[in-house]
């Protein structure tokens, strides 16, 4: 689905992972001992009310068919006179005439992915027919992201610097430098969106979610979440269990988990992926690692020996700012195309100019599309959002370089490839100028209607025990599973999984328990 790339995971390691937001939302602890995502009141607070009865005034935007209005909710809910945001939320009406089944409201992950891009470039026509015929297609972005009121840190030419940044250091001269980058990165979000950045939490965005619910006049919300969308589809199924219509979660997140363990697991998922990817390049004669039948392992010692001489002497580009693709940026383009098979010729492709050619242009483009960086040297705020909503739901993977360094093993036990780039990646939210407010919990939504939780066997991003987990924890999770590759399921070329979840979508019956595609 074009959902993959939006959820991006290697500046943090977990851009595709974080959890809830205790201070904005109840949480109550179970016997075991581990927190628990407790529902809010079934009664909207008077101070709510306001937002909950307000007039959305549409209009034709961008893309023929498609309308645009903005929504307003608090900026804190603890405090909802103290200021609000304003939240692009885009629509395409239902196109059929039979009985309409209201808004279907889709998010493709990130955090930090713009939904309304997604829906007018993807969903709001990629979509099956069948189901936009029966539902408004809806997306908001979320607080802090793309049109609504952006996270804002870095210039373009800063940005190029920090993803440029050595994230292998191999003395303290070059893990200083790693530290003064992140420091620099967080330093620049705190200068800009001081004050947003305490209030971008999922919990946050599931509550305007629910505003925007009401505005819309659906008494249930149908939604469709991808990889970190799944997160906060659950947490709001958490907070408003009776509010849960049809969802969908594919390529689910588990919130049980801590930012290590978030971090360490998506590790062994892309090292998962690669073994896949190695599988298939050894039998390829157009394949630029070891050699026709080599093992995996080959594979990726190979790859190792090009990051290490990357290291040494980036190679030229082409690019007109004169960026030199560099170790850094090279393990970025990997792992974007990891993401999705559809992308394993295009990272053969540019390894093979790379390594033979001494031509890092096409390997720089998959680091460039993973960035989110065009052509004028520009970002999107992906980033900045992602940063800013992992780091506010939970507390850092790691607090000092120390902590880093007593890790390495065993992340690179869990990726030989990736294990040392994401656990240095890890560090990121150590350096955040506010305070996380989340913590690792269970969700239950005790009393919501079926919730269909996808998951992919060898999904890099969001890996399968995480899907497992999340459909034991939801009262009323189905886990639907796809026995295959890529990040996602739905709308990547299986029949079986797309019926399943249409058939859901458009009659209310779940997959059968314990459903398999391939």
């Amino acid at each position: 689905m074009a959902a993959a790339l939006l959820s991006a995971a290697t500046l943090l390691a977990s851009a595709c992972s974080s959890a809830g937001n205790a201070s904005t939302a109840t949480s109550a602890a179970t016997s075991a001992g581990t927190a628990q995502l407790a529902a809010l009141p079934r009664s909207t607070p008077s101070a709510l009310v306001p937002y909950y009865d307000q007039k959305l005034t549409w209009r034709e935007c961008g893309v023929p068919g498609f309308q645009c209005a903005t929504m307003k909710a608090p900026l804190d809910y603890a405090e909802p006179g103290a200021g609000d945001v304003r939240l692009a939320v885009a629509r395409k009406k239902a196109t059929g005439k039979a009985k309409p089944l209201g808004s279907l409201l889709v998010n493709p992950g990130g955090p930090g992915g713009s939904a309304v891009d997604y829906l007018q470039q993807y969903a709001g026509i990629g979509y099956p027919a069948e189901v936009r015929a029966r539902y408004d297609m809806v997306a908001v972005d979320p607080r802090g992201v793309a049109r609504s009121e952006p996270v804002e840190c870095l210039d373009g030419p800063q940005m190029d610097t920090f993803t440029e940044t050595d994230m292998t250091p191999d003395d303290q001269r070059e893990t200083d430098r790693l530290v003064e980058e992140f420091k620099t990165f967080a330093e620049a979000c705190g200068k800009h969106s001081a004050q947003l950045l305490r209030h971008v939490s999922t919990v946050d965005s599931a509550r305007d979610m629910d505003i925007l619910r009401a505005v819309l006049g659906d008494p249930k919300l149908n939604y469709v979440g991808a990889s970190y969308g799944t997160f906060l589809g659950a947490t709001y199924a958490g907070l408003f269990p009776s509010r849960v219509g049809r969802m969908v979660l594919d390529g689910a997140m588990n919130p049980s988990l801590s930012a290590r363990e978030l971090n360490l697991q998506q590790t062994a998922g892309f090292e998962t992926a690669f073994q896949s990817f190695a599988r298939d390049c050894a039998k390829r004669t157009d394949c630029p690692l070891g050699a026709k039948g080599s093992t995996p392992t080959q594979i990726a010692d190979d790859l190792r020996t090009f990051f290490q001489k990357l290291d040494a002497h980036p190679v030229p580009t082409g690019d007109p700012d004169g960026r030199k693709l560099t170790e850094s940026l090279a393990t970025t383009g990997v792992i974007a195309a990891m993401y999705d098979q559809a992308e394993w010729e295009q990272l053969r492709d540019a390894l093979r100019t790379a390594m033979k050619d001494n031509d890092g242009a096409g390997l720089l483009a998959l680091s460039d599309s993973y960035y989110e960086r065009d052509s004028d040297g520009r970002y999107s705020n992906l980033m900045f959002a992602n940063a800013a909503v992992n780091c506010l739901d939970l507390p850092p993977a790691f607090t000092s370089p120390e902590g880093v360094d007593k890790a390495l093993p065993e992340f690179e036990k869990a990726s030989p490839v990736f294990g040392p780039n994401l656990a240095w990646a890890s560090l990121n939210c150590a350096y955040w100028p506010v305070r996380a407010t989340g913590e690792p919990h269970r969700i239950a939504a005790k009393g919501a209607a079926p919730i269909v939780v996808v998951g992919t066997t060898r999904d890099p991003a969001t890996p399968y025990p995480w899907a497992r987990s999340l459909a034991a924890q939801l009262s009323s999770g189905r886990l639907l599973t796809y026995v295959g590759d890529g990040h996602t399921a739905y709308g990547r070329g299986s029949a079986c999984i797309d019926t399943a979840i249409d058939t859901y979508l458009l009659d209310g019956t779940p997959p059968a328990k314990g459903k398999r595609c391939s």
